[in-house]
């Protein structure tokens, strides 16, 4: 599990398919609204609230994005209540849920994904689409290659981050570097 402060009042938590097996949790218990995923949501508010110094009662927003096969992000928003409903010591939670089928990662560099792209062709996967977007590289695997995809994500995660962007986005603002076919032109060219 990984936590991230976004703003004053957002944090960004990522769960690994890894993590919620180890707590006894599927993605699907999320939609039962069981009480082992309550367990969860509140543990992982405390060890929000210990890492950032906040505390995190009232109501809160969440925005739970499932990643295919690499787990789960979930943005966590604080509402700003008055000074007496921030003392009642409880916690209003509204869930949202998004599906990404696609395995999308972002790098801060080049020099990343193409590290990235010559090891990936020694494990002989290909493919893969290259964008650019705000200064970031987004690579992109459509759902096809279901293929050992847990190996995949282990890989691109020593380089890179899961993606929040959506596919669509990138397409309609992005620019497209390299299209379907970008592990191996990569490795060609560099």
């Amino acid at each position: 599990m990984r936590i991230e402060r976004l703003t004053y009042n957002k944090i960004k938590i990522f769960l690994t398919t890894d993590d919620l097996t180890e707590r006894g949790l599927t993605k699907e218990d999320i939609w039962k609204d069981s009480l082992k995923w309550h367990q969860l949501f509140h543990d992982m508010l405390e060890e929000a609230s210990d890492e950032f110094g906040v505390s995190i009662e009232g109501s809160v927003a969440v925005e739970i994005f499932s990643m295919h096969a690499q787990g789960m992000i979930m943005i966590v928003t604080m509402e700003e209540e008055d000074e007496e409903s921030l003392h009642e010591g409880f916690i209003d939670m509204e869930v949202t849920t998004k599906n990404n089928e696609d395995i999308l990662f972002e790098f801060q560099e080049i020099e990343h994904v193409i590290g990235l792209a010559k090891l990936l062709l020694t494990i002989d996967f290909f493919g893969g689409s290259l964008y650019a977007l705000e200064d970031k590289y987004f690579l992109s695997f459509q759902e096809d290659i279901r293929r050992d995809s847990a190996d995949l994500i282990a890989v691109m995660a020593e380089f890179g981050n899961p993606s929040l962007m959506s596919i669509h986005w990138l397409e309609e603002y992005g620019n497209k570097i390299i299209y379907q076919h970008a592990v191996e032109t990569l490795v060609e060219y560099f």
